[in-house]
């Protein structure tokens, strides 16, 4: 867990305590001008109230400019920023016909697909011309093509599953598949920093949820013996089913599961592994195939497999593998499989080229070459920025590095001096992260060269000492240069 230091978690406190306080000196003056005003909703309950709703009006619409920012161009290692005005103090945001052309060190384009690829490209543009946008169709009416269906063959083959369903949308992969996989009886022990898209699925599955403490595998092991000590609540009769979900890659923090150790517990105790792979599938190991061949994890041990097509695959779309028999039973049960319009067929084209991309079964190396770059680019961006001071969270092959912030007066500072300066980075705040631990989460991609990473770094050097976020000793600079050399030679 991350250690804060005593003196930043009291400034922070200090600055949300000022900024609340304020907040509600300002709403209570508001009462009194709202009461003079007439409205045509009187008598109405008001829509939104609640700390959430506070916490938008009188302290996230101060700095809305640092997020939501729109882009002109394709999400490349470069890419056009749309300018945006304010004249009411950030409350709305105008856009501008001028764009910046930034450094693009937020997107999850992780192998360099979503931007014009000589092969993927050509391939989808022609799928369009011969299917269109959309199926205007769930999967069991008119919306299965014979690139669906080879789509969900591919990625079976690709991770190492007998069978495979793919649906339109990433997140609702999630929500969607637990409740159908677990009910009242069963129970889901999730990791305490699991997306929001597992929390959901699993709120509305029913079943009971245990959370053990992020990525430890012994406190697992300890919830798991108690609940099947305990068994069901009130009846004590045992669990129907037991689901331990994680992730391959924590996207807030960039670590890797310590997944073989996870699975030899869930061996022990009979329960079930879900594995979301959605920033791991594409992006490591030495195929690209995920965390179980970066760790040298079997798939078979893995019970079930989920991610994404919108990071390494530049796509849309998310996918389950499983055994045949789950697969199948997914394809009668699943609302998002019934209900929901099919993938959009360019978008499966481009997941099945860049797959054989990545394969090299386009006739070339480029796939492999893609994947090195991506693992030397992030091992060295993350080496160079904690050599320079800066907290940073995650593993040595995750393209996912958080910078900690803390302050949320070093939020919006950090954004705009680094967008002054043409880099564009993404900050993360409550309530994607807990209160005190705001972060800058950077990602890196294959398509970034040494020059944009020299780049980055020139750039987070200066504005990290303009903000104050250096919070460890530097090497000596000369010392730095030295081995930055060493390293791109």
């Amino acid at each position: 867990m991350i250690a804060i230091p005593y003196l930043t978690a009291l400034t922070t406190y200090f600055s949300y305590g000022l900024l609340f306080v304020f907040g509600q000196v300002r709403d209570f003056f508001r009462k009194f001008i709202d009461w003079w005003s007439s409205s045509n909703l009187q008598g109405y309950a008001p829509i939104c109230l609640g700390l959430e709703d506070f916490y938008i009006r009188r302290l996230y619409l101060r700095i809305q400019d640092c997020f939501n920012r729109p882009i002109a161009s394709a999400p490349d290692a470069w890419f056009d920023v749309v300018e945006r005005f304010s004249n009411d103090y950030n409350k709305t945001l105008k856009l501008t016909t001028k764009t910046s052309r930034c450094l693009n060190l937020g997107s999850y384009n992780y192998l360099g697909f979503a931007a014009s690829d000589e092969y993927c490209t050509p391939r989808a543009i022609q799928t369009l011309k011969k299917y269109s946008p959309s199926t205007c169709s769930s999967r069991v009416d008119g919306g299965t093509t014979v690139l669906h269906n080879e789509l969900e063959k591919c990625v079976a083959s690709f991770v190492g599953k007998p069978a495979a369903i793919v649906f339109g949308m990433g997140y609702v992969t999630n929500s969607a598949i637990l409740p159908v996989l677990l009910g009242k009886g069963g129970l889901i022990v999730s990791d305490s920093l699991n997306h929001n898209s597992i929390v959901n699925g699993a709120r509305g599955s029913g079943a009971s949820i245990c959370v053990f403490q992020h990525n430890t595998p012994s406190h697992l092991e300890e919830v798991l013996r108690e609940q099947i000590a305990e068994g069901q609540p009130r009846t004590r009769r045992p669990w129907k089913k037991i689901i331990v979900i994680v992730e391959g890659i924590y996207s807030m923090e960039g670590e890797l599961c310590k997944l073989p150790e996870i699975i030899a517990i869930c061996k022990k105790y009979k329960a079930y592994t879900y594995l979301d792979e959605a920033h791991s599938i594409g992006a490591v190991g030495k195929t690209g195939r995920g965390v179980c061949e970066l760790l040298g994890v079997d798939t078979a041990d893995v019970d079930i497999m989920m991610g994404t097509f919108t990071k390494s695959f530049g796509s849309s779309g998310g996918y389950i593998a499983g055994s045949k028999e789950l697969i199948q039973y997914l394809k009668y049960t699943c609302p998002a499989h019934l209900y929901a319009t099919s993938i959009s067929p360019p978008a499966a084209e481009q997941i099945i080229s860049a797959i054989k991309v990545i394969l090299g079964e386009d006739g070339s190396n480029r796939g492999a070459q893609k994947l090195a770059r991506i693992r030397e680019n992030s091992n060295f961006f993350r080496s160079e920025l904690q050599k320079m001071g800066f907290e940073v969270l995650g593993d040595n092959d995750s393209p996912v590095m958080p910078i900690m912030l803390y302050n949320p007066a070093k939020i919006p500072a950090f954004s705009r001096e680094c967008l002054k300066q043409n880099v564009a980075v993404v900050t993360v705040a409550f309530p994607a992260t807990p209160l005190l631990l705001a972060r800058a989460r950077i990602c890196i991609s294959a398509s970034h060269t040494k020059e944009d990473l020299l780049k980055a770094l020139e750039v987070f050097g200066r504005v990290g000492d303009l903000v104050g976020i250096k919070y460890f000793p530097a090497e000596p600079k000369k010392l730095q240069e030295e081995e930055r050399l060493l390293k791109l030679e």
